[in-house]
């Protein structure tokens, strides 16, 4: 089953900074050959649900061998089945709507 995720790993116990830990698991989804998208506040993975969520317990395991004591995660999960769409097919569709008005 294809799944879009938003997620966002917060290392605890590590200091202020933490773009470190958010390179790290950058890393992790390069490796994992799913789709996603760095944003402000966190990524947008889309994939196969076995490959995703696999790829967030392995930036869970890289952020613990890093140091981190304790990992919180956020994640927002989509799943449909009436059609293929992307998180790009999302985002358009939004686009196009803002130029007819």
């Amino acid at each position: 089953m294809k799944v879009m995720i938003d997620l966002s790993v917060v290392p605890i116990g590590v200091g202020v900074s933490v773009s470190a830990y958010v390179a790290a698991c950058e890393r992790v989804l390069q490796e994992a050959g799913v789709s996603h998208t760095l944003h402000a506040f966190g990524t947008d993975i889309e994939g196969e649900w076995d490959d995703v969520f696999a790829a967030v317990k392995r930036c869970h395991e890289v952020v613990h061998q890093m140091g981190a004591p304790r990992v919180h995660s956020s994640l927002r999960v989509g799943t449909r089945t009436d059609k293929a769409q992307s998180l790009d097919d999302k985002v358009r569709s939004v686009e196009e709507k803002l130029r007819r008005c």
